[in-house]
């Protein structure tokens, strides 16, 4: 039989010493690979990031998980791209085959979850949901539902008391979208000094070549890769000055 989301929750709470809410915070991938660790027990939890925040660093527990399915001969693909997402559905199905895995695979021996990952303290990871949107309110409403006839003052002021917690509401969630776009930039930051990276070393290779009057067309293509533009775009000469509507 298939474990609902509660029963999934509290048995990777309990197993894992967590507190996740939400199935959707596995897509982090750290849980996951805790999971194997009660399981083998050799799981090198010192690379793996309980406390993961952005995309990278879910991508980077993954690698740690297709590894040990590699090692252990786990036949199992890991949709590493709709994981990582943190849409329920994708880490529901994951998560219910994870369970089925593990009842019939852990022995019964005794567990340490916060042993095996040094005491770390583990925060469960942000999931970005769609903002709520407020439902319309429909017409001919009597007095029960707090308004009078006529759209008049609203009885005993109900008609404003939801409006706090709208706002705290929305005040989450905009701290929830900061915490996504810093993570957001912090990972294109880190893609792009490894694009950097492979420039420099491509560039230096090709001085090289140049140099004892050879050339290599592997490396002449990854160039024209990292400075190709998208379409539309141009360069912009550096020896035309600007215009001045454009200068600010």
């Amino acid at each position: 039989m298939t474990a609902s989301r509660t029963d999934l929750l509290a048995w990777l709470n309990e197993l894992l010493q967590i507190n996740y809410t939400k199935v959707e915070q596995c897509g982090a991938g750290g849980a996951y690979c805790q999971i194997l660790d009660s399981i083998y027990g050799d799981v090198p939890m010192n690379r793996v990031k309980m406390n993961a925040k952005h995309e990278y660093e879910y991508v980077a527990n993954y690698k740690v998980m297709q590894n040990i399915f590699k090692a252990k001969k786990i036949d199992k693909p890991i949709p590493v791209e709709k994981l990582v997402k943190c849409k329920m559905q994708d880490n529901l199905e994951f998560l219910q085959w994870m369970k089925r895995f593990w009842d019939a695979n852990y022995g019964g021996q005794g567990y340490d979850a916060v042993a095996r990952r040094k005491g770390a303290p583990v925060e469960p990871p942000a999931t970005v949901a769609p903002l709520a949107t407020a439902r319309a309110t429909p017409t001919g409403l009597g007095a029960g539902a707090g308004v009078r006839a006529g759209g008049r003052t609203p009885i005993g002021g109900r008609a404003g008391s939801a409006q706090p917690e709208v706002v705290l509401q929305l005040q989450a969630q905009v701290k929830e979208l900061s915490t996504h776009l810093e993570g957001l930039e912090k990972e294109r930051d880190f893609y792009f000094e490894k694009l950097r990276d492979i420039e420099i070393l491509a560039q230096g290779q090709i001085d090289a070549l140049t140099a004892e009057g050879k050339d290599d067309e592997t490396l002449r293509e990854i160039q024209k890769i990292l400075y190709s533009t998208e379409e539309g775009f141009e360069v912009p000469d550096p020896g035309q000055p600007l215009d001045e509507e454009e200068t600010f």
